[in-house]
């Protein structure tokens, strides 16, 4: 028998097990590291017999006691019972849902009944870490047809939670991302719902971008929210911007995520699969999609984008979700700002419409705006544009964005990060590219997201001239120590700017080339 003891450590809603190796090894007991073990007890109270099934580590210091077996923060609270109580611990075995995956690493097929059981399993933290990157890789290196990818949806779908708001149109968009900033949600939505129609939007957080849109809302709102208090929002706002793990919408992507983000693994079928779950579950009827492309973002090529723009299509008409697909051009970040406090500022200067706001973050969210009024007729084609502009001209937007987040729970923006480096260009003439995913990751070695105020300014962007040596970005880190990675890292890749072929422009900036 053993003692409970909670440990407060986060391990990213994995079962985690720490036992004393003392006990091990005085008990017989026949465990190894990473064995997978369950544990067992009688609530004091309520005499219900409960139990969890996770991870096993050894300790040889203070962290437990020989009679103590410690549980991480998620094994803890799924176990339920109190610190203190005595429980039993033994081996376990695994899922048998496993065995699906290994079938299909092997080339297999995966069923609805399949996933269903596979994803039923993920979302009660039955599968390890490494268990979940078996299946992540075997969707990802055996790929998944069509038939596969609606099932996987619908699995997403059936093993969480869902909202209902009424027969609609309930309005929703996503980007599929690998374009840093590119935060038009947060300007989007105060544009859809001033106008009267509900747009109850779930983001989820980075995967492996320096930002995901819940990460920047969530430095000026409360974004995780509760599922009755989301409804209470949207009921009395007409939207909101929300984290979708909070609402248990789709869970299991959300326990997907913890492996996706450290491969930096994205695959089409799972984006596709993530990204209409999370849809459907929250009620939306019309979405539309935007799928950038370019060289160095995550779809590279026209006719990669119309592939997934079939397989989008095909998915949300076999679940009853309406989309529309829209395809625009990656040259580079959209807006100024890489991280979420920079990206937070960059949204409020087109909300506020002050000068020198970014014009693409401000145009690209007004074309998806009009495309989601007219989708759902709510304005006639083509006046949607019109419409979402006057909408965000007259300040109504900025109105309709406080009221979302007074809702939510305003927070104060947090302060600048402590350090910031200006990087120089090495090269001269005008800008025709920054490469995507090397200015993302730039951001995130200087500490973007888990720092939110850490991240990349660009000084610089697509079509403006740069002579040699001038300030094309700065870098804005927490520490030292990150700043130095990211501006190591910015200052031996020169190849992160393209110029065109022409020289620096000699005219004034402002003056038209």
């Amino acid at each position: 028998m053993f003692k409970v003891k909670h440990l407060p450590i986060d391990t990213l809603r994995e079962h985690v097990i720490t036992i004393h190796q003392n006990a091990v090894r005085n008990g017989n007991l026949g465990f190894n590291p990473l064995d997978r073990a369950q544990v067992r007890g009688v609530h004091p109270v309520t005499g219900d017999m409960r139990e969890v099934v996770g991870v096993l580590n050894f300790c040889s210091d203070l962290l437990v006691q020989p009679d103590e077996i410690g549980l991480s923060e998620q094994a803890f609270h799924d176990l339920g019972l109190p610190e203190g109580c005595a429980v039993t611990a033994t081996l376990a075995t695994a899922p048998e849902s496993v065995d699906l995956v290994r079938a299909k690493l092997r080339g297999g097929r995966l069923s609805r009944g399949a996933f269903h059981e596979i994803l039923t399993d993920i979302c009660a933290h039955r599968y390890s870490r490494v268990e979940l990157t078996m299946f992540v890789l075997a969707c990802a290196l055996k790929t998944l047809d069509s038939v596969e990818v609606v099932d996987y949806t619908q699995a997403m779908i059936d093993t969480g939670a869902t909202l209902d708001f009424g027969p609609g149109p309930i309005a929703d968009k996503h980007s599929v991302g690998g374009v840093p900033g590119n935060r038009t949600t947060m300007i989007v939505v105060p544009i859809i719902t001033a106008l009267g129609l509900k747009m109850p939007k779930t983001s989820s957080r980075a995967i492996t971008s320096p930002a995901g849109t819940a990460d920047t809302m969530g430095v000026m709102a409360e974004v995780a929210l509760s599922a009755s208090r989301l409804r209470q929002i949207v009921e009395s706002t007409g939207g909101c911007i929300a984290w979708g793990g909070a609402v248990n919408l789709a869970p299991a992507d959300d326990i997907l995520i913890t492996v996706e983000r450290p491969m930096e693994v994205d695959t089409e079928a799972q984006m596709v699969a993530s990204i209409l779950a999370k849809k459907k579950s929250v009620g939306a009827t019309h979405v539309v999609i935007d799928l950038p492309v370019g060289r160095t973002a995550k779809i590279a090529t026209a006719d990669a984008a119309r592939e997934l723009s079939d397989l989008f299509r095909v998915v949300a008409a076999r679940i009853g979700v309406r989309v529309e697909i829209v395809i625009s051009a990656a040259l580079g970040p959209i807006g100024r700002g890489i991280g979420p406090r920079l990206e937070a500022l960059d949204v409020m200067k087109v909300l506020r419409r002050e000068p020198g706001a970014p014009a693409d973050l401000r145009e690209k969210s007004l074309h998806l705006a009009a495309r989601i009024l007219e989708m759902t007729d709510h304005v006639a084609a083509p006046y949607g544009y019109a419409t979402a502009r006057r909408v965000l001209d007259s300040g109504e937007a900025l109105r309709q964005f406080q009221r979302i987040v007074e809702a939510q729970g305003a927070r104060q923006l947090p302060p600048p990060a402590l350090y910031c480096e200006t990087i120089k260009s090495s090269g001269e003439g005008r800008i025709s590219e920054f490469d995507c995913w090397e200015i993302a990751r730039i951001a995130k070695l200087a500490g973007a997201p888990a720092n939110v105020s850490a991240g990349v300014l660009l000084l610089k962007n697509v079509g403006d001239v740069a002579a040699r040596g001038e300030p094309l970005m700065e870098v804005h880190a927490e520490s030292a120590m990150q700043l130095e990675f990211a501006r190591e890292y910015a200052n031996t890749h020169p190849d992160i700017v393209q110029f065109a072929a022409e020289k620096a422009d000699p005219k004034p900036r402002g003056e038209k080339p």
